[in-house]
């Protein structure tokens, strides 16, 4: 049980900020703030989520994409993070688990997700 102090303060930090509705299988394409030196610029990344965990202003979810050379690249992003400045929800995915880690052994069309249609 958290005290009501914190439960107000962190109530307000998250509807400060707007995030679309997304889950584990959907590809997302994030803008994420880089800072070089003392200018700063917006870098995208586009990947699959492959798990979402906690809930409140500790949320966080794990994106997967696959990189130059076909290395798997994967970040994890507190949701409310200062540096997102933007999320995008490009594909939805249909998908029947929570966490998808069984993603990391696969490559090719075996690692694709099939898209749902609405």
């Amino acid at each position: 049980m958290k005290n009501r102090y914190i439960a107000n303060f962190e109530e307000a930090q998250i509807s400060s900020k707007k995030i679309p509705d997304f889950r584990a299988g959907d590809t997302l394409k994030l803008g994420v703030e880089i800072k070089e030196g003392e200018k700063t610029r917006v870098q995208s990344f586009e990947g699959v989520v492959i798990s979402k965990s906690g809930d409140g202003i500790s949320a966080s979810f794990t994106i997967r994409k696959i990189g130059a050379n076909s290395v798997g690249v994967e970040r994890i992003f507190p949701l409310f993070c200062e540096s997102l400045k933007e999320i995008k929800v490009l594909r939805c995915g249909k998908i029947r688990r929570a966490k998808l880690h069984y993603l990391r052994g696969r490559t090719g069309k075996a690692a694709k997700i099939k898209e749902l249609r609405k």
